[in-house]
Order: C-alpha cells, then structure tokens, then sequence
C-alpha cells in the first residue's frame, strides 16, 4: 500500500491503495502554442503538432466517429453563500450530466444527476468559447452558448432552474493543454478561472441572485479519446490575495509520464505556467483531512469544509468521485521567481477515478 499524509506530515490511517502517489515533483518540458491547430489528423490519430499548452484555447477538437470519444463541459460557480457546479459529457454509447448546489452558510447541499442512453439529442462545440453545447433530453436539460457579452448558461431540471452569465474579459490567459497518452487517446481540456458571473438561480423554487461582484465562475472544458480507465486530481482557487486577482490550476495523475501537465499560477489574467508533475497528499479515508499539494515552484494546504461524493455505475460506465471545496493557503512561485503568497483562496480538490 502507498503510503499518504494528511497535511500535517503525520502519518494517516490505513486506506485504499493509491499507487500513483509519488514522493517528489518532477519537472517536464512543455511547448507553448501560438497559432490554431487541429488536435486531430485526417487518420483520426492525434495531431503532433497540437500537443503542448495555450494561453488561450486554439485548438480545433476536429474528433469524428466513435471511438472511446469523450466530450464535456463543467462549470463551477463560487460566491461568498453558494457554490453551483454542472456538468454535460457525451462518451459515444451514453450521455452524463449532473447539477450541485451548496449553501455555503448552512451547509445543505442538492443535486440532480442522470444518464441517457444512447447519447442522443447532444452537441458539443469544436472550440472552446465558440457554438454551443446542448443536452435536450432527459430529466436535466442544459443550454450553453458563446455571446457578444459571455457565455450563458441554462438549466432546467426537477430541482433547478438557472440563467446565467458568465463575463468574458478580454486579454484574460486561460490554460489549454493536450495530453497525449498515445496517437490513439489523448485528451484536450482548457481551463478559464475567475470569470465574473451573474444572474437567478432557482433551487426547490427558492430564488437566488448572483452577482458579478461577488461571483466567480471556472469552466473546465474537454475533448478526446480515452483510455479505459483514469484516475485524476484536479484543484482550482480564484479570487484577490494581497491585494491582486490571484488564481491557481493544478492537477495530477492522469498527466503523469505524458510530458504535459495542467499547472499553472493566474496573477492579474496573465497565466505562469508550472512545468511540473506536483506530489498530492491526501487521506482516502478522511476526505476532510487538510490534503498539501507541492512541487519546486508550489507549496499549497487545502483546508476542505464540504465534500461532495458520487458513486455512479451504468452499462459500462463506474464512475467514482470524491470532490472537497474549501480554502488554498501557501505560496506558488511566479515566472520571474516571485513567491507569490496564498491566503485563504477558496476552490476545490477531487480525486476521481472514471472507468468506462
């Protein structure tokens, strides 16, 4: 069994293996990408060219026919009272999609999830930040579209009912980045945090006004072809800390051994990208725990107050998820060597494991 800890630097108790966990960063060297590309070539297989980072989404997922195809959008809205999240995925033979609500001051949370089989009566744009995406049928129906303001999402199910808009802000860096396990799976995700948001979210008919003042939304957009299964981590904090807008993207797991990874720091919109697989420690057997996050540029304690899990199994799909929703405090290294510090950020860590 991997041994973990729980922030502290104790030891932690004994817990499911984790035999991805290792002991120390490792750097990778990364291409940054400047121009539009197809992340495919005509054969299907992946575009070599399309592999490396982007400080603004430029690749066309130009992905067709089945093939272990997977498509989604997540996004997660935070303010100071709520935390609203979605998700709409399409993997070939079913779609998925889910909705989850917290109020941040008495702790109650409500969600929504269902799968539809076959996949059909959904769209997923090519390109991130152009088109729309679209699951028309079943109990949960969800509507997103790029416009001249934003992009507006809406929602409608049993238990919600949502129109909001998340702000554009021009010359504001998000992170793209292609991960190649191999010329037939390989995945493209685009991560854009600290967008402002506003609008009315309804949740068992009580109403709720978002505002942009307070309202930070982060989408997490993807494209590719899969292995059979993939364990990820995946943490995200937006906000002000000292003074400056302050975001933080980091992941790990399902990166390692690629070359590519999906780190990196956002000081005032511009991205610093972080060249290195980090080391996560958790506790699996107390989700609550403080989990650390570090590297040689990253030295991060997530402190969680709520974890949302879901253990989902349908056909061929387990999908198995443990997201917990706090606040980041440490620091994180800038391009030009400043130790930018981390004060009381809130955001999310998740460990997931999708097998399908």
């Amino acid at each position: 069994m991997t041994e973990q800890t729980n922030g502290t630097g104790d030891r932690a108790p004994a817990r499911r293996e984790n035999a991805l966990t290792k002991d120390a960063a490792r750097r990778v060297v990364e291409r940054e990408i400047t121009s539009r590309v197809d992340l495919c070539r005509p054969d299907g297989r992946l575009n070599p060219a399309a592999v490396g980072w982007s400080r603004t989404p430029l690749h066309r997922a130009n992905i067709r026919g089945w093939g272990r195809t997977m498509r989604w959008e997540y996004w997660c809205l935070t303010s100071p009272e709520h935390v609203f999240a979605f998700s709409a995925s399409s993997l070939d033979y079913l779609a998925s999609e889910s909705a989850w609500y917290l109020d941040r001051t008495t702790g109650r949370d409500v969600s929504s999830r269902s799968l539809i089989v076959p996949s059909r009566g959904t769209s997923f744009s090519d390109r991130s930040g152009e088109g729309s995406v679209r699951i028309g049928k079943g109990p949960l129906k969800i509507a997103v579209d790029e416009t001249a303001d934003g992009t507006r999402l809406r929602l409608r199910s049993p238990e919600f009912e949502a129109d909001l808009l998340v702000h554009r802000i021009e010359g504001r860096d998000s992170l793209a980045v292609v991960v190649p396990w191999s010329s037939r799976r390989f995945q493209y995700t685009v991560k854009d945090l600290g967008r402002p948001a506003e609008g009315s979210l309804t949740v068992n008919g009580r109403r709720i006004r978002l505002s942009a003042d307070d309202t930070l939304a982060t989408l997490d957009h993807g494209r590719g072809r899969w292995p059979g299964k993939v364990l990820w981590n995946w943490g995200a904090a937006s906000g002000r800390s000292g003074g400056r807008e302050v975001g933080v993207q980091i992941g790990g797991k399902w990166t390692d051994g690629t070359g590519s990874v999906e780190n990196g720091l956002f000081l005032d919109g511009r991205l610093h990208k972080i060249s290195e697989e980090l080391v996560w420690r958790y506790d699996t057997s107390d989700w609550m725990a403080p989990w650390r996050i570090t590297g040689e540029r990253v030295d991060l304690e997530f402190v969680p107050e709520h974890v949302r899990s879901a253990d989902v199994t349908r056909l061929y799909l387990h999908s198995r998820e443990d997201q917990a929703f706090g606040r980041y405090r440490g620091t994180v290294v800038a391009d030009d060597g400043t130790v930018v510090e981390i004060d009381d950020l809130f955001g999310w860590a998740e460990e997931v494991c999708r097998r399908w």
